[in-house]
């Protein structure tokens, strides 16, 4: 028996040896419609599949919704304390849902919770109207920010997903709400969430099982939004972390909940395999000094506001990459944290690899009059000396 247990634990290890198989990128997402793998810190796209066909994208669309929500969350102008009372509309809502009902009231964070996790149309509704004023009015608003982040495909006609004409975007238009999303970091606080409560310790306590199942079963997962009608079919939108490399998913027409999972773990495992982030700078250390006429400062920092990454497949060991600084006309007084330029860094082929504004390390203000005049004077001086 312990020579059996011997050799399944020694074939046991062996095959953890083994260089994991990878699928070419032409064999990804051979079932969806329409897909995209993007790394998230610089914004590439390493694989894209059919990325601008418009298509119904489901319960996707409240990723749009709840940027408006964490906007208001940030904003002050709601809370997550905050009850808010169902109304006969938002109770009405087919489809997914928590089970409202009219009159109910709950916080701003179990609606969130039920939204994120459950995909609950009613929960979104009650959002909507009260962000809003009416659902109408919060659609417009859904419209208004698609145009802002430069969305041109992609419409909204209600803030559920549900299916109707006119209602459409893409894998390339999702990924872009999804990075802005993932923006307001809080969100993760309920996308990584598998299993959990609403109304917890009352009779009519709601067991919430999230919808997407990776981030049970896939390393690194924490979020973020799924979506299911018998127009879009099944669609996803994962995100997963690891070595510092975040990467986000879209898939889009997939027509199982099976098959969706599947190639969107295959889809990651993709680019992760093939993929590494190196961070070149950390936000806000120092890139270099400039001096500036008439400030106070001498010697004033020049610092990123956000890290400044690479990102390159694992083989590319000898890439070289070079960085250039472009700085904005400079007016005084600057504050720290205001965009003076930015840093592009480019491959030895000179495509972009990643852009990041820049800024000041401290508050920079305009002399004054009496120190202008000295250091004028002795300029002058100086110059007559030599």
């Amino acid at each position: 028996m312990k020579k059996n247990l011997t050799i399944i634990l020694i074939f046991v290890f062996i095959f953890n040896l083994l260089p994991l198989k990878v699928k070419a990128a032409n064999d990804l997402l051979s079932n969806a419609k329409a897909g995209l793998l993007m790394e998230v810190g610089t914004g590439t796209i390493i694989y894209e599949k059919n990325s601008n066909e418009k298509l119904a994208v489901a319960s996707m669309t409240k990723m749009m919704g709840m940027i408006l929500v964490m906007e208001s969350l940030e904003k002050g102008s709601i809370s997550l304390t905050e009850k808010v009372k169902v109304s006969k509309n938002a109770a009405g809502m087919g489809g997914s849902q928590i089970w409202l009902s009219e009159g109910e009231q709950m916080t701003v964070s179990d609606l969130i919770k039920g939204i994120m996790m459950a995909s609950a149309n009613d929960g979104i509704v009650v959002m909507a109207e009260r962000i809003g004023g009416s659902e109408a009015n919060f659609v417009k608003m859904m419209n208004d920010k698609a145009k802002e982040l430069g969305l041109k495909n992609t419409h909204f006609v209600n803030p559920t997903g549900l299916d109707e004409d006119n209602h459409y975007s893409t894998a390339y238009d999702m990924a872009i709400i999804a990075k802005e999303l993932m923006k307001h970091e809080d969100i993760f606080k309920f996308t990584s969430i598998y299993e959990d409560y609403l109304r917890k310790g009352t009779n009519n306590q709601f067991w919430l099982v999230n919808t997407n199942k990776l981030i049970r079963t896939y390393q690194g997962a924490d979020g973020l939004k799924t979506g299911m009608t018998d127009n879009a079919l099944y669609c996803m939108a994962v995100t997963a972390k690891r070595n510092g490399m975040r990467l986000l998913a879209i898939v889009l027409g997939e027509p199982d909940g099976k098959t969706r999972n599947a190639e969107t773990a295959e889809l990651l495992d993709y680019g992760f395999n093939l993929y590494e982030v190196t961070t070149i700078k950390k936000a806000f250390e120092k890139l270099g000094e400039i001096e500036i006429d008439k400030a106070n400062q001498k010697k004033i920092e020049i610092v990123a506001k956000t890290d400044v990454t690479i990102l390159k497949k694992q083989s590319d060991k000898d890439k070289e990459y070079k960085s250039n600084l472009i700085l904005d006309e400079i007016k005084l007084p600057i504050k720290k944290g205001d965009t003076i330029g930015k840093l592009v860094v480019k491959d030895d082929l000179g495509n972009m690899i990643d852009e990041v504004l820049v800024t000041v390390n401290q508050d920079v203000k305009k002399d004054n009059f009496l120190n202008i005049f000295l250091k004028c004077l002795k300029n002058m001086i100086q110059g007559e000396l030599f």
